[in-house]
């Protein structure tokens, strides 16, 4: 098939096309490599999903541009949940996702890069009721999807410069039932505002608080990305850690996994005895392992 794939330099090291296609892709330095050529179709669908999710366009073929049939999002990860894809530059390379509602309607997880067309691909999935901001990092773009959806727009006042038009705020740090089965749990730390949100004891979508790591092989916190406070997420992990159940951990940055919750609660468990005994430190981006 000769040497077509590859990350040209632009690439950031964000780690969302090592997620999507983890035999291809892997990290070298602080960027990524393509190390290996797809050998079926499934491998080539799964570059394909890296090249249209990364942020940078990074993901590149020595023998032409892109092939947009081959674009796979929204990318169903299961009944539920799908993951939007085109990843912004503007909220980091993170991840956003959509869920779907008992009655046919949809809310979106922090966002996708703008554009018209993704929009009117998002809506095709159902109409979109709700768009949730995890936290300021991924603020950008909220207002743009919410007006076009019709949809509401949620942030919490720790962030709200960065959103201050949003049309729901979250206040304080009591959970909020938002919607029927999705609740909204503010966990100050990574930033001030940055809140869990939990849907059908099934999901957890998480921002930039909680991962799935797997050089630990563990949930984990970004201990050296936390632009608040450590202390505040280590306190803020342990107050809310009883109240989660969840089999999805969904984060925007940093890899998903899927355990049963009794996994997941050990899980937990484990991470706010390792969160507590974090102490602050400068942020230092380049000794993030994910």
């Amino acid at each position: 098939m000769g040497e077509d794939w590859y990350v040209d330099a632009r690439c950031t090291g964000c780690d969302v096309a090592r997620q999507l296609a983890p035999d291809l892709i892997v990290q070298v330095g602080r960027g990524s490599e393509v190390v290996r050529q797809p050998r079926d179709a499934a491998e080539e669908a799964q570059l394909n999903a890296a090249a249209f999710a990364c942020h940078t366009r990074s993901i590149r073929r020595h023998s032409g541009p892109l092939d947009a049939a081959a674009d796979p999002f929204p990318l169903a990860i299961d009944d539920n949940v799908l993951l939007c894809g085109h990843n912004s530059r503007q909220t980091f390379g993170a991840n956003s996702y959509l869920l779907r509602r008992p009655d046919g309607t949809v809310m979106m997880i922090d966002t996708p890069r703008w554009s018209e067309s993704l929009a009117a691909r998002y809506e095709a999935v159902g109409r979109v009721t709700d768009v949730l901001l995890t936290h300021r990092d991924h603020a950008a773009h909220g207002r743009s999807y919410a007006d076009r959806f019709g949809a509401r727009l949620w942030i919490h006042e720790g962030d709200l410069d960065f959103a201050p038009d949003a049309d729901r705020v979250l206040r304080g740090t009591d959970p909020v039932e938002i919607a029927d089965g999705v609740t909204a749990l503010p966990v100050p730390g990574h930033t001030e505002g940055s809140v869990l949100y939990l849907a059908d004891r099934r999901y957890c979508f998480s921002g930039d608080s909680i991962y799935w790591s797997r050089t630990a092989g563990a949930l984990a916190v970004a201990e050296h990305v936390t632009w608040y406070s450590i202390e505040e997420q280590a306190a803020s992990l342990a107050r809310v850690a009883p109240l989660l159940h969840f089999e999805w951990m969904l984060p925007g940055h940093g890899d998903r996994k899927q355990l049963t919750p009794g996994q997941m609660a050990e899980q937990l468990a484990a991470l706010v005895a390792n969160a507590a005994r974090l102490a602050p430190g400068p942020v230092n981006i380049a000794a993030h392992q994910w």
